[in-house]
C-alpha cells in the first residue's frame, strides 16, 4: 500500500466528528487533571481508560492520547501559579515559572509554557511519524530470542531509572513479573497461583492493578497525612508573551524538543529527566545563565519543551516494537490489547489504517492543545484551589466505577484496593511503581518469547545469543546495569557525611 493510500485509509477512520470530539475532550480532561495538584497525567489516563471500552479502537485510543498530552501541559499551571507541579514532569518548570509569578509575570510564564509545549509536541509527533515505520520494518526481522532480549533490556533500564536505586527498581520489576504469572499457563494451560479461585484463573485484571497502583495510594496518603497547601494562587498580570520573546527562546525550545524525542524513544526514561536535562542545557548555553532560577523565561520554555517533546516519542517503541516507552504508554498498550490490537511491527502491515489514523489525530492534537491551553491559562487557575476533601472522594467513586464496569465483578474492586495498599507502602518506602506496572504488562510477553525460543532450540539457551541483534541487546543491558550501579555507588558515597573532627585535650 502506497503512502497516499495509507493516508487516505487513516483519514477514512479518523475523519469523523466522534474521533475529533474524543481527542478534543481528552486534551481538555488531561489539562484539567494536570492542573490539579495531587492528580497526574498517569492517574488521568488510568481513570479514563474504562470509558474507552465501548468506543471504537481509534476513538478510544485518541481519547487517551489527548488526556496524555493535555496532562503533561496542564501540570505547568499549578507549577507556575502555586509552586506545586501538577505532574512530576513539570518539576523543572517551577524553578523559573514561580519566580516569574511572584514578579507579577505569571501570564507571560504560562504563555511561554503553552507556546513551548505546542512546538515540542508538534516536533515530537513528526518524529514519531518519520521514525516509527522505519523501526517497525527493521523489527520484522525479530524472532522470539530477539524480542526476549529487547524486553529484558527494557525492564532493566526501566527498573534502573525509575527510582533511587537499581535494587529497589529491580525488586519492583520482579514483583510485577511474579504477579503476571497468576492465572493459566501460557503454553500448557495449567493453573498457577490461583489458590482454587475461579476469579484468578484469567489473571489479575489489568485495570484493577493499574488504578490500584496509581490512584488509590494518593487517596490513602491524603487520609493518612492530610495537608493543605498554604500557597496562594498568583495573579496572571497584564503582560502576555510576545513573538520576540518566543523567537529569542526558539533555539532552546527546539533543542529541548529533540532532547525529549531522544529520551522519550528510549523505554523508561520519562518526561521529568528530559525536562531537567533540557533546562540545564538551556542554562549552560544562555548568556543570561545567572538569571536562571530567578525568573528567566527561557528556563520555562526549555523545561516545557523537554517534557512535551517526550509525549509523541514514547509512542515510537510502543507502535514499532510493542514495548511501552513509559508508564502512560503502558496504559495505552493495555487499551490496544482490550480492543484486540497488538502494537508492534505486524501492526504496520495488518492495521495500517489505525496507525495512520493515529498519526493524523496526533497532528490535530497539537492544534487542540494550543486552543484549550489558551483557555486553560485564564480559566483553570481556579482548579488549583479545589479542596482535596472534595476532589479525592470524587476520584474514589470514579476508581470503583471504572474497575467494576470492566467485568461487573466485585473481586476486581478488591484487587484494586489490595494493589492500592501495596502501592501506598511502595510509595512510603520509595520503591518505584513504574517498573512494577510495566513488568506486569510485559511479563507474559517476556515469558512467551522465552518459552517459544526454548521450544525452537530444544531447551538450549544458546539460541538467546544468536545473531547480532541479540548480542546488541545483551551488550547494552550489561552496559546499562554497570552504569546504573556505578551511579548508585557514586550517589551513596556523595550522601555519606564526613566524620566530625575529634576534640583532643
Amino acid at each position: 500500500m502506497s503512502f497516499a493510500d495509507s493516508l487516505m485509509a487513516g483519514l477514512e477512520i479518523v475523519g469523523n466528528i466522534q474521533s475529533f470530539l474524543a481527542l478534543f475532550a481528552g486534551v481538555a480532561i488531561g489539562t484539567v487533571a494536570g492542573a490539579i495538584p495531587g492528580m497526574s497525567a498517569t492517574m488521568a489516563v488510568a481513570l479514563t481508560l474504562p470509558f474507552t471500552f465501548s468506543m471504537t479502537p481509534i476513538t478510544g485510543i485518541l481519547l487517551l492520547l489527548g488526556v496524555y498530552k493535555g496532562g503533561i501541559f496542564g501540570g505547568s499551571i499549578p507549577a507556575i501559579l502555586i509552586k506545586t507541579p501538577g505532574t512530576p514532569a513539570s518539576s523543572a518548570t517551577v524553578l523559573d515559572g514561580y519566580p516569574m509569578a511572584q514578579q507579577g509575570r505569571a501570564g507571560k510564564a504560562l504563555g511561554m509554557a503553552l507556546w513551548a509545549s505546542c512546538t515540542a509536541d508538534l516536533i515530537s509527533n513528526l518524529s514519531l511519524i518519520l521514525f516509527a515505520g522505519w523501526l517497525a520494518s527493521f523489527a520484522l526481522s525479530f524472532g522470539p530470542p530477539e524480542f526476549f532480549t529487547l524486553i529484558l533490556f527494557s525492564l532493566t533500564i526501566i527498573a534502573g531509572v525509575s527510582g533511587d536505586s537499581l535494587l529497589r527498581g529491580a525488586l519492583s520489576a520482579v514483583a510485577g513479573l511474579l504477579l503476571a504469572t497468576v492465572g493459566l499457563d501460557l503454553i500448557y494451560g495449567t493453573n498457577r497461583f490461583t489458590f482454587g479461585s475461579p476469579n484468578m484463573m484469567g489473571g489479575l485484571n489489568f485495570i484493577a492493578v493499574l488504578i490500584g497502583l496509581f490512584a488509590i495510594p494518593e487517596i490513602i496518603g491524603m487520609v493518612w497525612n492530610p495537608q493543605v497547601s498554604a500557597d496562594e494562587t498568583r495573579s496572571l498580570g497584564k503582560n502576555w508573551v510576545t513573538f520576540a520573546e518566543y523567537k529569542k527562546c526558539f533555539r532552546s525550545i527546539v533543542r529541548g524538543s529533540f532532547i525529549g524525542v531522544f529520551l522519550g524513544s528510549i523505554p523508561g526514561i520519562g518526561a521529568a529527566p528530559s525536562a531537567f536535562l533540557s533546562y540545564s542545557e538551556a542554562r549552560r548555553k544562555s548568556p543570561n545563565k545567572e538569571n536562571f532560577g530567578k525568573g528567566e523565561i527561557e528556563g520555562v520554555a526549555a523545561s516545557e519543551a523537554g517534557n512535551n517533546g517526550v509525549a509523541g516519542a514514547t509512542l515510537i517503541p510502543l507502535l514499532a516494537l510493542g514495548v511501552p516507552g513509559d508508564v502512560i504508554t503502558a496504559i495505552i498498550l493495555g487499551a490496544f490489547m482490550v480492543h484486540g490490537l497488538q502494537p508492534g511491527p505486524m501492526m504496520f502491515i495488518m492495521n495500517t489504517n489505525i496507525i495512520y489514523g493515529l498519526f493524523i489525530g496526533l497532528i490535530v492534537s497539537s492544534v487542540f492543545l494550543f486552543l484549550i491551553g489558551s483557555v486553560a491559562i485564564r480559566g483553570f487557575k481556579y482548579v488549583a484551589d479545589i479542596p482535596r476533601g472534595v476532589l479525592f472522594p470524587g476520584v474514589m467513586v470514579l476508581c470503583i466505577f471504572g474497575v467494576f464496569a470492566v467485568n461487573n465483578n466485585i473481586f476486581d474492586v478488591g484487587v484494586m484496593f489490595a494493589m492500592g495498599w501495596l502501592g501506598f507502602f511502595m510509595m512510603r518506602f520509595r520503591i518505584p511503581t513504574a517498573p512494577f506496572l510495566i513488568a506486569f504488562i510485559l511479563g507474559p510477553l517476556l515469558e512467551d518469547n522465552f518459552r517459544q525460543a526454548m521450544l525452537m532450540s530444544g531447551s538450549s539457551p544458546v539460541i538467546l545469543f544468536r545473531g547480532p541483534i541479540t548480542w546488541f541487546f545483551w551488550s547494552i543491558t550489561l552496559v546499562t546495569v554497570i552504569a546504573i550501579v556505578r551511579a548508585g555507588i557514586r550517589a551513596t558515597t556523595k550522601e555519606t557525611p564526613p566524620l566530625p573532627p575529634t576534640n583532643q585535650e
